[in-house]
This record gives structure tokens, C-alpha cells and sequence, in this order.
């Protein structure tokens, strides 16, 4: 390796779509691009609960109750 700047590059996963609706390509990530989070769901319904957005369990909504004064 010759050029010392070459070894240090990284290139995102490829994309789909263009502009506003480009996304990257679910069949091309990898594991080692760290795609997985499995807390993802739960992680997600505890900011929504703490916004006191409504949150969808299963196929139902449930609204937060409302927070005392």
C-alpha cells in the first residue's frame, strides 16, 4: 500500500431511491454493519410513553393516561 490515505477510507452500504426517499438497500446490510438493535421495539414505545404519545401495542393503540397535576 503505497498511498497512506487509502487505508483509512470506509464507504456507506449501497442506496435505493433518490433525494427525500433514499434509503440503504435492507438486502445489502450486513451484520458488521451494525444494523441489528433488538431493543429497538422497546426502546421506541418507552420514548413514546415518555412524550406521551399514544403507543401501538400489537395492533391497538393505547393512549398514555393522563399525567397527574
Amino acid at each position: 500500500m503505497s498511498d497512506p490515505l487509502k487505508r483509512a477510507t470506509a464507504s456507506p452500504p449501497p442506496t435505493l431511491g433518490e433525494g427525500c426517499l433514499s434509503r440503504y438497500d435492507p438486502e445489502a446490510l450486513q451484520p458488521e454493519d451494525g444494523t441489528e438493535f433488538s431493543g429497538a421495539a422497546e426502546l421506541w414505545e418507552q420514548l413514546q410513553q415518555e412524550q406521551g404519545a399514544p403507543v401501538e401495542v400489537g395492533k391497538a393503540q393505547v393512549e398514555p393516561a393522563p399525567k397527574p397535576k
